[in-house]
Order: structure tokens, then sequence, then C-alpha cells
């Protein structure tokens, strides 16, 4: 029997909905002006480096539990089944990366940003500015993800259905994400950040037991509901209802799972809140208190994505505002009504919102550190001038995201992402592995690294099912893909890995012997790193 019928939320719940949201601003915006460093751009970018292991930890975990991991997940679980899953391994995996080769390393090379360790030995002009530029492209593209799902969940909450009242919403998250970054800076997103991952958590561990408790806590019924539920019956307990109608549907999982696994290693904003901890050993910390935080999540976001297809159904996720990212919402209303939906909105309100405000912080700060006072300025610029460079930065960064998630409207927000990992693999993560192991690299290589995943994979996109030729593209009325795959991970990594080999023996740049010699030794010891 199909237990799952359309599910509207009432109108009575949008007043309490609208309240707890207004609630949690005004709470966090306090807590944000309560903790806001007002000293250094150490204290703005990276917060001193006072946090601990622990409390970066769980603020790393919230910053990567963003509207993807809350929103998209759990949706394409409930609509897709075990090829939803697969984000939540490449997602929690990825992590590896950043335990076993960076999290160390990075800590003990840089001092605010990516471009720190980049340009360690290398020419600091030219690297520092292609550090930026990629910073800037992949923080805007996460952030477009963010708050196309911002809009999708708000719709959804407070029923607005059309497309201007969706644009109203957009607009409204990114001047809150804007404000807390322009008030609090790293320490004050830091403590937003730690206060939603903790409720993130207690949240999705909730729902899943009374979840579980409508079925009697048994998993089988929960299954054979879900299997009931879904087009796909049976098929969702094993791979192939998403990527397995072709084989290039599977070389688009392929490429996928390449960029969700190595994407994490290249993200900016993960990159930096290793400076936000005073040594090596407490980034080392972080990582593994990050990684255990995300691996309770994705269990329950497994059991939240198949309970979501059990009780509200795929067609009626599908049929609602926000399509697959309305799936735990409408589960949450299902198992708790307009408390629980409350409760749950406000936790994935605040998810985006940390997330975005994280993301800027982090464009700002490439774009005022890396950018102005390194290249512009050739560092005779004082700290003052910084902060108020990268918090105008932080308004243009805003209003450009908004402007994205306003095309992107409807797509999921977890594939979303995915391409943002596939930016970040592309244009980062061999450059900087190349940096910290291969003594011979050298500027050219590092350009020619960075430049070339960046615009392989810009071009893969535009040129892809994402864009045209698709009838879920940006732009369905048109065909001018030539590219057949949606995420062009498997091609753009590659890449941008070759080039900046090739880069390396063609280019005419010397290794600085010495330099290489000191960088060597911090990032190993930590001798001689900065904290401040």
């Amino acid at each position: 029997m199909n237990l799952a019928q359309p599910h509207v939320i009432p109108e009575d719940s949008v007043v309490i909905n609208t309240s707890v949201f207004a609630a949690f601003v005004l709470i966090t915006l306090f807590i944000v002006y309560r903790v806001s460093n007002r000293g250094t751009a150490s204290d703005y970018f990276v917060a001193g480096s006072a946090f601990s292991g622990v409390q970066n930890g769980i603020a790393l975990s919230g910053d990567y539990l963003s509207a993807a991991s809350f929103l998209g997940i759990a949706g394409a679980i409930a609509i897709y089944g075990y090829d939803g899953f697969l984000y939540s391994i490449g997602f929690l995996v990825a992590w590896l990366v950043n335990l076993l080769l960076l999290a160390e390393r990075t800590r003990n090379t840089g001092r605010f940003t990516m471009g720190d360790v980049l340009s360690f030995r290398m020419q600091q002009r030219p690297v520092r500015a292609a550090a930026a530029t990629s910073t800037l492209a992949i923080t805007v593209m996460y952030m477009i993800a963010q708050i196309a799902g911002a809009g999708g969940l708000v719709a959804l909450l407070l029923n607005v259905h059309g497309k201007f009242g969706q644009v109203l919403v957009m607009v409204g998250v990114g001047a809150v994400m804007m404000v807390y970054v322009l008030v609090g800076g790293m320490k004050g997103t830091t403590w937003v950040q730690i206060i939603k991952a903790a409720m993130l958590v207690l949240c999705a561990a909730l729902i899943t037991v009374f979840l579980l408790g409508k079925f009697g806590y048994s998993m089988s019924e929960l299954l054979r509901t879900a299997a009931d539920n879904n087009p796909h019956g049976r098929a969702i307990f094993a791979p192939g209802a998403q990527y397995g109608e072709s084989d290039m549907t599977k070389l688009d999982f392929v490429s996928l799972s390449l960029a969700l696994v190595l994407g994490v290693g290249g993200l900016p904003h993960v990159l930096m809140r290793f400076y936000t901890v005073p040594n090596a050993r407490e980034a080392r910390r972080s990582v593994v208190w990050a990684t255990w935080t995300m691996a309770i999540f994705y269990l329950c976001t497994l059991i939240i994505g198949y309970g979501a297809s059990a009780l509200v159904g795929s067609e009626a996720i599908l049929a609602a505002p926000g399509a697959e990212n309305s799936a735990a919402p409408l589960l949450a209303y299902q198992i708790g009504g307009t408390v629980l939906l409350g409760i749950i909105s406000a936790v994935a309100f605040a998810t985006i919102l940390a997330v975005v405000a994280g993301l800027t912080l982090t464009a700002s700060a490439s774009f005022a550190h890396d950018v102005y006072a390194s290249v512009v300025r050739g560092g005779e610029v004082d700290s003052d001038r910084v902060v108020w460079v990268a918090r105008m930065t932080a308004l243009v960064i805003g209003v450009v995201s908004i402007g994205g998630g306003i095309l992107v409207m409807g797509q999921n927000v977890a594939f979303l992402v995915g391409l943002a990992f596939a930016f970040a693999a592309s244009a980062n993560l061999s450059t900087l592995l190349y940096t910290l192991f291969w003594k011979r690299f050298n500027t050219t290589g590092t350009l020619w690294g960075i430049y070339s995943g960046l615009i392989s994979c810009l071009l893969l996109v535009f040129f892809s099912p994402v864009v045209s030729g698709s009838p879920d593209s940006i732009i369905a009325s048109v065909d001018f893909a030539f590219f057949p795959l949606k995420n062009p991970g498997i091609v753009s990594i590659p890449i941008s890995f070759l080039f900046a080999a090739i880069g390396t023996f063609v280019g005419k740049s010397e290794p600085d012997v010495e330099r290489q010699a000191e960088m060597e030794v911090r990032s190993l010891t930590g001798i001689g790193s900065r904290t401040g």
C-alpha cells in the first residue's frame, strides 16, 4: 500500500517556521557579535589560531556538512536509493586525503590561505594571483549550490511557489550571510558552525530514532516500504537506479566519484580551517574529530533518505518546491508535524547560512591577502586596510553567488556541490601535492596546473548536459553540449596533474633550493611556522 500522498505544508506552520528562523538568526547574530575579534588580520581571517583541535574539528564538520549533505543527499537516497548514498561515501572517504597528506603540512607551511602554501618557494605574485583566482571560482560555485538549496528549502516551508518569491528568499539568505561575515570574521563564523554542527547531528540522530520507531525499529520493514513507494522498486538497494542506464552514465558515476574523493583536498575553505588551530597536532586532531562527526551523520542520512521514500514517497518529493531537496523537511513533517518541521527547517537553514558564511570569508580572505596585500601592494599595507578589502570583497561575492543561485534553481544541491568538488580537485589538488612532495616543482608548473585544471573544468561543464541539451539543464531550450558527462572530473583532474608536470619540465624558472629545504623542515616539524 502506498502510504505517501502528496504533502503540502499547512498554512499555520508558516508562522512557526518564520518565527524559528528569525529566532535562530537573532541568537546567532548576537553570538557572532559577542565573540567577534576586532583586531588584526590574523584575528579576522583565522581567529588568531586560538581554537583547539576538538573545537575546530566540530567546526570543520559544520563547514563541510552543507545543504548538499542534509538536503541533497537525503533527497538523492529517497529517489535513487543506493546511488544517492554514494555521495555520502565519497564525501566521507575524501577526508583521508586531508588526514594523511595535507592537514599537518598545510598548517605548518601557510598562515592564512592556500596561496601561502603554493607561493612559499615560488614567484609570489603570479602564483598568489592564480591561487586567488581558483579560490574565488571554487567558492562561488560552492556558494551557488548552497543559496540554491536555501531558496528551495524556504520556499517549501513558507509555501512560496513562484520563482519571484524564491528569488527574494535567496536575496534574504545572501544578505544575512554577509552580515555574519562582516560582523564576526572567522571567530564568530566558527562558533556559528560549532553550534550548527551539534544541532545538525543531534537532529539527524533524533529523526533516525523517531523514524525507526514508526516501523517498530525494524530496518527491514522500513526498506520494504521504501521500495513499495519508489518507482524503481527494489532496484534502490543496488547500484544503477541513477547511474546504470548506460555505459555513459556509469562513466559519469566514476567521474563524480573521483571529484568527490579528491575534491576535499583542494577546497579552500577546508584548507583555511587548518590555520585556526595553534599547531599541526591540533590540525590533525581537527580532521579526526571532523571525520567521526560526519561518519555518524552520514549513517543517519541513509536511514533518513530511505525513510523519506517510505513515508513521503518519491512522487510527492519531486512534486514539492525544491524537488529532491525537500525530502528531509517533508519527512520531518510526516514524523513530528509542524513543530519538528520547524526545528529541522531551522537546522537546515542554519546549515546553509554557516557554510555560506565560511565560504565567503575564505574567498574574501584570499582576495585581500593574496591579491591586494601581496600582489597589488607588495606586502606594504596595514592590517586594517586588508580587513576592509576583505569585507568589500565579501559583498561582491555574495551578490554574484545570489545571481548564480537564481540560475540553477531546481537542481539537486548535492549534484551542484559535486561540480564544486570537481573544480577544487582540478585546480588545486595537483599543485598542492606537487608543492609539498616534489622538490623540482616550480612556478611554471604551478601556474599550468591551476589554470589548466580550472579552464578545462569550466569549459567541459559549459559544454555538458548541465548547461544545455537535457530536460533538466540550466538552459533546457537549446543544445550546444558536446561533452557527454555531467561531472568533468575524470578528464579535468588528470589534465591538471599532467599540465603541472609538463610545465615543471618546460619552465625556465629554477627551484629555490633554500626555500624548498625550509619548506620541507617546516612542513614536517612545524619549526618556524607562524601562528599569528
